[in-house]
């Protein structure tokens, strides 16, 4: 399988072409995948290709690895950018993922001033406030919305029956613009899981781009990651996004003052 697992707790630093200097932490199985998403485009593979190992490192087992590497990075003067949550799965669904987010920032406070905490999540966990509160403190809470479409983000995300899109960018509200939006842009024939069809996705077709716009206007991010695939993905025969439809999609909100970067670079007109 081409896809591959983060394959222990604390990962890199490494180089993220949107955050920098990226230390990972891995709060899934390091021989597993937990997720209420299935993606077509995920880099560690499908769900049900993944589900033996469900054990997870609880909160004293993470702050004890981070805090060991934290110690020999600050010694050794290695610059991190960002303590960054992602993983084999969504970091959120962790049972302790408030509690963990308190030890990463003392931690940080500590040995590592100049990174930033950043949490990659799908945001199907932010009805729950707990969840929400703790992304709320962390300097780069960065939240997934591919689509505004629900049957394209069925399509594409495959996310447990319990998700609500609608919920989910009422949710967004909530934060009050404090937050970073990511969303995938690519191309490509997709299984529907809910229709038993094949069908074509095109996520910078001009409609589908025009309401992903107005979701923006409407939940006025402070920043925008735009991105297309980049690594393997468990679906064959999606197409990369180029960086001509993306810079496309994101002029009219460049030009009305939305900070947005494509494959982290920034768009400047």
């Amino acid at each position: 399988m081409p896809t591959k697992l983060f394959e222990s707790l604390i990962v890199g630093p490494i180089h993220s072409r949107r955050l920098g200097s990226s230390l990972g932490i891995n709060l899934m199985p390091e021989r597993g995948k937990i997720c209420t998403f299935d993606c077509v485009y995920c880099e560690c593979g499908w769900n049900k290709d993944h589900d033996q190992d469900k054990l997870r490192p609880n909160a004293k087992q993470v702050e004890a690895a981070l805090r060991q590497k934290a110690e020999e990075l600050h010694k050794n003067n290695i610059r991190v950018d960002s303590i960054t949550f992602s993983g084999n799965g969504e970091p959120t669904v962790h049972p302790e993922f408030a509690k963990i987010v308190d030890i990463t920032l003392s931690i940080r406070d500590k040995y590592l001033k100049d990174a930033k905490v950043s949490v990659l999540s799908n945001a199907s966990m932010i009805g729950k406030k707990e969840v929400r509160q703790a992304l709320m403190k962390v300097d780069n809470p960065i939240l997934k919305i591919d689509s505004t479409d629900e049957s394209i983000v069925s399509a594409v995300n495959r996310p447990t029956p319990s998700f609500s899109l609608n919920k989910t960018i009422q949710n967004l509200k909530k934060f009050e613009g404090n937050f970073i939006l990511q969303t995938i842009f690519f191309k490509g024939k997709v299984d529907d899981i809910q229709t038993g069809k094949t069908i074509d996705i095109d996520l910078t077709d001009k409609t589908l781009a025009e309401n992903w716009q107005n979701l923006v206007r409407e939940l006025k991010p402070r920043q925008i990651m735009m991105y297309t695939l980049d690594r393997d993905t468990p679906a064959k025969g999606l197409k990369k996004a180029t960086m001509e439809e993306m810079a496309e999609i994101a002029k009219p909100l460049v030009k009305e003052g939305f900070s947005i970067t494509i494959n982290g670079e920034p768009v400047i007109l």
